[in-house]
């Protein structure tokens, strides 16, 4: 959104809108299967407030003050910790210190020294942790008979199209000539491929009913597994399309 094709706002409708239908449209699907199952919208025990404004206080600090290594650290630290003792997964402060750092060359040290950290250690055992999969016949067969699950299902591998195409109708952003829809449905099916966030937020939902956290981690592998077939047949599909354009150009 700052530099690139993004930059321009026209250009950068549709993929901002998109982004954002992609985590409203999937929530919506999820509640219209799910609704009327007990615990199934918010999963928060206590909500202290002073320390969540401690966090929003230590974040908006981030935000003004000059970005120096001795205070990135410090600061996202310990807006980490309010927020998680406020009652909200401390994943929504890496989110927003992401979204905080300025995009300068700052921005890019601090890629280079934490990404070995995140995409070499915290990602892997966060998996290995997370992962754990019962495929007995009570797991599986609440894919079919469970609405929670059904919820996740239909949440994951139908819920990143429907923002796209609305915005697109509405006249607020504009498809790109060399796109066509079948393209954007193809990618938005790879997109419900879910692991480490789903796998978190089901985790989060349901961890005080191990049942119930167990299938809907089935149901997040089943999802990424039909979203992922599903993709790659549509996106295999529109390569041949498009390769076929190309040369008879």
């Amino acid at each position: 959104m700052v530099h690139g094709e993004l930059a321009n706002v026209r250009k950068a409708a549709l993929p901002i809108i998109a982004s954002l239908s992609g985590m409203v449209v999937p929530a919506i699907a999820y509640l219209l299967v799910s609704w009327g199952e007990h615990g199934a919208v918010f999963y928060t025990s206590h909500v202290d407030v002073l320390m969540l404004l401690l966090g929003a206080a230590l974040l908006a600090a981030y935000a003004l003050l000059p970005h120096q290594k001795l205070t990135l650290v410090p600061l996202g630290v310990a807006a980490w910790y309010a927020v998680e003792a406020g009652g909200v997964h401390a994943t929504v402060v890496g989110v927003a210190l992401g979204l905080l750092t300025r995009t300068t060359a700052n921005a890019e040290a601090a890629d280079h020294y934490f990404r070995p950290i995140s995409a070499g250690l915290a990602v892997p055992v966060f998996a290995f942790l997370s992962a754990g999969v019962k495929l007995d016949g009570s797991s599986l067969g609440a894919i079919l008979s469970d609405r929670v699950v059904l919820g996740v299902i239909a949440g994951l591998v139908l819920g990143k199209f429907g923002g796209a195409w609305l915005s697109v109708r509405l006249g607020l952003a504009k498809l790109s000539e060399e796109l066509h829809w079948r393209d954007i449905t193809a990618v938005s099916l790879l997109a419900g491929i879910g692991f480490t966030v789903s796998l978190l937020i089901g985790d989060l939902a349901y961890g005080d009913d191990r049942q119930r956290a167990e299938a809907v981690t089935t149901g997040v592998l089943a999802a990424s597994v039909i979203a992922s077939i599903l993709a790659a047949v549509l996106l295999h599909v529109r390569v041949r399309k498009h390769r076929i354009a190309l040369d008879d150009v």
